[in-house]
């Protein structure tokens, strides 16, 4: 079935907001343009979907503004086949972007139910992405290094092991900081230890990154400490 107007109408007034905003990449907007970010909120909500707000979704959890997410992807430097991996699945609304913008994705997400909502939401779009539900601390070894990495939820600083992870010549985004204000990062990987690091002006607020996955709660150790 053919989406309806509506919906593409509203997406090219939150392209044309995002350009105010200072989102030049074409390409980044393009995608934004294409991605029914409605079918990645709670049904009933498919309007709020193009005010560019963050919307909260499942597990206390919110899916990210557009500008965001336009930001983050276009710091990135997204080229097409780049192997990006993503921490912090979420909705699956900032891979299926990084997908349609041509690129190997790989997501991991620490919370259980986000994880087989995105992974259901991947497969019905028809999108081929790896997703996984594990630590994102711990990253994704087994299929580094990436050219890539995208972090969508606030760290004191970047893990080394994640750095460890990325591609000589790759890049790292990720909004470093305390939980109540964060500054995106951007840090550009020269060569095993040698990092360029710069920092985005605008402050940015998002959910903690926590360790672990949440089958910790079912733990008797976990238990004991309620």
């Amino acid at each position: 079935m053919e989406e309806s107007l509506i919906f593409k109408g509203l997406r090219a007034t939150l392209v044309e907001r995002l350009k105010e905003k200072g989102i030049r990449d074409i390409n980044v907007l393009n995608v934004i343009a294409r991605v029914p970010r409605h079918l990645f909120l709670p049904t009933g909500f498919e309007k709020q979907a193009y005010e560019d707000k963050p919307f909260s979704i499942a597990c206390g959890q919110t899916i990210s503004q557009p500008y965001t997410v336009a930001i983050q992807t276009e710091l990135l430097q997204v080229q097409r086949f780049d192997k990006i991996l993503e921490i912090g699945t979420g909705s699956g609304y900032q891979a299926v972007i990084l997908a349609e913008m041509g690129a190997i994705v790989y997501t991991v997400e620490r919370l259980r139910e986000l994880y087989l909502g995105a992974r259901r939401t991947f497969r019905q779009l028809g999108y081929s992405i790896d997703s996984s539900w594990s630590d994102g601390y711990e990253g994704k070894e087994n299929n580094a290094p990436f050219k890539g990495i995208l972090i969508t939820a606030a760290i004191p600083q970047i893990p080394q092991k994640l750095l460890d992870q990325l591609a000589t010549g790759g890049r790292l985004v990720a909004p470093v900081g305390k939980e109540d204000m964060q500054t995106m990062t951007v840090v550009e990987k020269i060569s095993d230890n040698e990092f360029n690091t710069f920092h985005h002006h605008s402050p940015f607020k998002f959910v903690p990154m926590l360790k672990g996955t949440d089958s910790n709660i079912h733990h008797p150790a976990f238990l004991n400490k309620q």
